[in-house]
């Protein structure tokens, strides 16, 4: 049985996630997104859906980006 990269848990049903050039094995989508999701820049919550991308800095929603001063974002209506 693989272990999982985060908590060390032996399990069957493991699978892993690859990123660029970072990937690893995981047992739970919760320790995956512990793991490989982006932090946002304002807040520092990880970054779960689409978030917003500005010159290579990452942010959680619209509200995070134009709090940083990114202009030109727009919520989907």
């Amino acid at each position: 049985m693989a272990v999982c990269d985060v908590c060390g848990n032996q399990y069957d049903k493991t699978f892993t996630v690859s990123m660029g050039k970072r990937s690893g094995t995981f047992d739970s989508f919760e320790c995956a997104i512990h793991a490989m999701a982006p932090r946002c820049a304002h807040c520092d919550c990880r970054i779960v859906g689409h978030g917003i991308e500005d010159d290579g800095t990452f942010y959680c929603c619209v509200h995070c980006a134009r709090s940083a001063g990114v202009s030109g974002v727009a919520d989907r209506a």
